[in-house]
């Protein structure tokens, strides 16, 4: 299922998200585009589990097993915790920072082509209720959860991770408790493709529950996504009075 639009009005031009969408695009065709080797530039840049836990960049054997191996697959036996053996790759790397950085880098074109798809119809509603500074610390924040969510279920992975999909889970678990009865126009896909307006609490209930059954050799943070709506969904639940979201006047009839 992929959301097209929403039938939410905005009070205000939603800045911050539109902000966040252009800083996304410019890294990923400005930055990382721009470098050769994609793969180092991850490594020098993204966070990694064993990086954060260990507070230390990967060691030149480290990142040497971790490619030579298939990451969706590792064991994580290539994390040698406090003591590694050879000298940091990325002696200067600032591995907590990386974490925030991580938030802004992508992995292919459908990836952020989704994410900022998913970002707009959803955030500039969360944008309008909670004002845009507070948007924007809600936003990086459920990031951050998401990251650490992910970190403590795999504290000794090598393998980078990149996507704003953690800081937009949150976003997404906002808008279920806040709005989810608002339609959203969305594409169905089963053998053929049909368009449908759907109630939020179904879409983003689904989106939640598949989470469950991905599987981990395609190389998606699950439990970032996870970890991210619940932490987004729980903010806006405790805040849902002071917040006040209007009501939609107007929406389509449900399927």
């Amino acid at each position: 299922m992929i959301p097209i639009k929403d039938y939410n009005p905005t009070s205000r031009f939603s800045v911050v998200t539109v902000l966040l969408i252009a800083a996304n695009v410019f890294v990923y065709f400005f930055i990382q585009q721009a470098r050769g080797d994609d793969a180092r530039f991850t490594f020098a840049h993204a966070a990694i589990p064993c990086e954060v836990v260990y507070g230390r960049p990967l060691s030149v054997d480290e990142i040497d097993r971790t490619t030579a191996a298939n990451p969706a697959t590792s064991d994580n036996a290539a994390c040698d915790g406090e003591t590694p053996s050879t000298p940091p790759f990325f002696a200067g790397k600032a591995v907590y920072l990386a974490v925030l950085y991580s938030m802004f880098l992508h992995g292919s074109l459908l990836h952020i082509g989704g994410n900022m798809l998913f970002l707009w119809i959803f955030g500039n509603n969360i944008e309008d209720v909670m004002g845009s500074v507070s948007y924007l610390g809600f936003y990086l924040l459920s990031g951050l959860v998401a990251a650490a969510a992910h970190i403590a279920v795999q504290p000794n992975s090598t393998v980078p991770v990149v996507g704003a999909s953690g800081a937009i889970a949150g976003v997404m678990g906002a808008y279920l408790v806040l709005y989810p009865n608002v339609q959203i126009r969305t594409v169905l896909i089963f053998f053929f493709l049909f368009i449908r307006d759907i109630r939020a609490k179904y879409l983003l209930g689904f989106w939640f529950l598949l989470q469950f059954v991905t599987n981990p050799a395609e190389g998606v943070a699950w439990v970032a996504h996870v970890g991210g709506f619940v932490f987004g969904a729980i903010v806006a639940f405790f805040l849902r009075h002071r917040l006040r979201p209007k009501r939609v006047t107007w929406s389509p009839t449900a399927y």
